[in-house]
């Protein structure tokens, strides 16, 4: 099996795909004829039933929203504290 290059669709496309998927033409015929893959498809379906929006940003639940801003949050302080750290060194000496 060979490897597909990967490739990138503009939001415009995605939308006309989806278009064509609820005008009613069947999902293989569309997958077969632009040559896609599957997941992409269900994905870019999904997303527009869901925000209307393409960008992952858009796509995100409430709980991994919330993770991405605890992540932040957690480097945050970690950065605080190392300083307080190399502070208390110093200040020590």
């Amino acid at each position: 099996m060979t490897k597909r290059v990967r490739r990138t669709f503009t939001d415009e496309f995605k939308q006309q795909i989806v278009q064509l998927y609820q005008n009613g033409k069947p999902r293989k015929e569309i997958i077969r004829e632009y040559d896609l893959t599957p997941s992409s498809f269900d994905k870019w379906v999904g997303q527009s039933q869901n925000s209307g929006s393409f960008k992952e940003k858009d796509n995100l639940t409430d709980q991994q929203k919330e993770l991405i801003k605890l992540r932040k949050r957690n480097k945050q302080l970690e950065m605080e504290n190392d300083i307080l750290q190399q502070a208390a060194l110093i200040l020590g000496r």
